[in-house]
């Protein structure tokens, strides 16, 4: 006995929740998508007898709502399915030669910088403590050659002094005043000065007094005679002057 093909039911196929059977066809080659409703249901209350259509509203509510969830994640599943290929993975970031060459850079940029200010602070102190040894230097040689040159006209003084008491006994005449005139010009060219005339104001720094007289004629002390003129090298005394000093009365 044979048993004939049963004709296709509509309804007794079932359909998965949230969509339609698919057909022979793709239902090989399609996976399975199983659906798991995790929610709790609320308490139960119980309904009264006589009210069986409320009821019945109620039970069919959750089984809706499961359905649309259900659809979705369907929808969700078959959009990603549609994506063809092996998967991409992204590759891990791999670190920056940049980033780790700043660090070694940077130290060695500031360790540069502190090297050329402490070079510079070098270079400072050296230039200074230089100009000061020159200024010392000049300092001292200006001195040595001031001391060299007033021992030598100190020395000359005298025969300056004789040639002062010939000019006023008025033997300084001809040949010998001309040579008088031009060494006292040569000494004067090293910076020697002479001083000390009558009439000046007496002056106790550059003046030595060896006689002392009143008079009605001054207003204050004044050299009424000068025995021997004196000498100075620039600001450096080297002779006083010897005077007599009259005092007003």
């Amino acid at each position: 006995m044979t048993d004939k093909p049963r004709a296709s039911d509509p309804g007794s196929t079932g359909s998965a929740p949230g969509g339609s059977a698919g057909t022979g066809k793709d239902a090989g080659d399609e996976p399975r998508v199983v659906i798991r409703d995790k929610r709790k249901l609320g308490k139960v209350t119980e309904q009264p007898a006589n009210d069986a259509s409320a009821a019945d509203a109620a039970a069919d509510a959750p089984a809706e709502g499961l359905v649309e969830e259900a659809e979705v994640v369907v929808d969700e599943i078959g959009g990603e399915a549609e994506v063809s290929g092996p998967p991409v993975v992204d590759a891990p970031a791999e670190p920056s030669g940049e980033t780790g060459k700043a660090a070694p850079l940077g130290a060695e940029l500031e360790a540069l910088r502190g090297d050329l200010e402490e070079r510079t602070r070098d270079l400072q102190r050296v230039s200074a403590e230089y100009a000061n040894y020159r200024k010392r230097v000049d300092r001292d040689r200006s001195l040595v050659q001031e001391q060299a040159t007033g021992t030598v006209l100190t020395a000359l003084l005298p025969i300056l002094d004789d040639l002062d008491r010939a000019r006023e006994h008025g033997d300084l005449v001809g040949p010998f005043g001309s040579v008088a005139d031009q060494l006292t010009a040569a000494l004067g060219k090293f910076g020697l000065t002479a001083f000390g005339e009558q009439g000046d104001p007496f002056d106790p720094t550059r003046h030595e007094a060896v006689a002392h007289q009143t008079s009605a004629d001054v207003t204050e002390p004044t050299c009424v005679q000068v025995m021997r003129r004196g000498y100075q090298l620039g600001e450096r005394l080297l002779r006083p002057a010897l005077v007599a000093v009259a005092d007003p009365e």
